[in-house]
């Protein structure tokens, strides 16, 4: 079988950044499923070990490390502890994110700046270590970073959260092409509106009905929809793509913005 319909990831490192709940938990989730040694980072390590649990009970390997993606020296320590536990991460899902909604001209400073600090400067931070740690090793990788429909489109009340993703695109594509040459990839996930536990609430006002009348194909995704992408990225068969920042949105990002 060539490469091209490889989407074996058996046997591989993965670390997933903002594990705790939502997407990043999904992401840990399914890696595993799929054979990957997993190691689920976020803040909250109480949340890790159920998920640690949860994947040990379906057949799953995955370890627990406590990461805070804005403190470098968090991030650093993380990936060490990785690297004690399973080895260098070649698969790095960079997932953890804030929304903070607000107009600009009621925005407060903090809020501002705590979007930008975790959604890009995490980002950065952790893919600049996978990127620095993988050279070293002398290994290929797949870095993934979580973007979102709205880093390409606006909407009214989300302009931190817009801004940080939109950046996170464009950081995406540097990384790729600086990194293209020593066998590491690099590609964003653009998710539209997925239902999720801390989404759900908003979704079911008619405010959120009315949003979800404005997707095309009439429905939120769920995150299982973003499995297929997800293990293309992680796997060869996307051996010749880096630099992709790939909207997975029921056609939402062709009527907004």
């Amino acid at each position: 079988m060539s490469d091209s319909f490889d989407f074996n990831i058996d046997g591989k490192i993965a670390l997933v950044t903002g594990a705790s709940s939502g997407l990043g938990w999904r992401f840990a989730q399914v890696l595993a499923q799929n054979g990957a040694r997993v190691v689920a980072c976020a803040r909250r390590v109480d949340r890790l070990q159920d998920l640690m649990e949860e994947v040990a009970a379906e057949g799953g390997n995955l370890q627990a490390v406590a990461m805070d993606v804005t403190d470098r020296a968090s991030v650093s320590l993380a990936f060490d502890q990785a690297e004690s536990l399973v080895g260098t991460p070649e698969i790095i899902v960079n997932n953890a994110g804030i929304a903070v909604a607000s107009r600009v001209l009621d925005m407060k400073d903090d809020d501002w700046l705590a979007t930008l600090d975790t959604n890009l400067n995490g980002v950065f931070w952790c893919a600049r270590e996978a990127g620095r740690r993988l050279l070293a090793s002398g290994k290929g990788g797949s870095i993934i970073n979580i973007a979102s429909l709205l880093g390409k489109r606006v909407l009214p009340g989300v302009a931190a959260y817009a801004t940080s993703k939109a950046a996170v695109i464009q950081l995406t594509k540097a990384m790729a092409l600086e990194l293209a040459k020593h066998n590491i990839r690099v590609n964003a996930i653009c998710p539209g509106y997925i239902l999720t536990e801390i989404n759900g609430d908003y979704f079911d006002t008619d405010e959120g009905r009315a949003m979800i009348r404005t997707i095309p194909q009439r429905r939120l995704g769920d995150v299982s929809d973003l499995d297929g992408l997800l293990l293309l990225l992680a796997s060869p068969a996307s051996g010749f793509m880096t630099g992709s920042a790939i909207n997975i949105d029921g056609g939402h990002g062709l009527v907004t913005g």
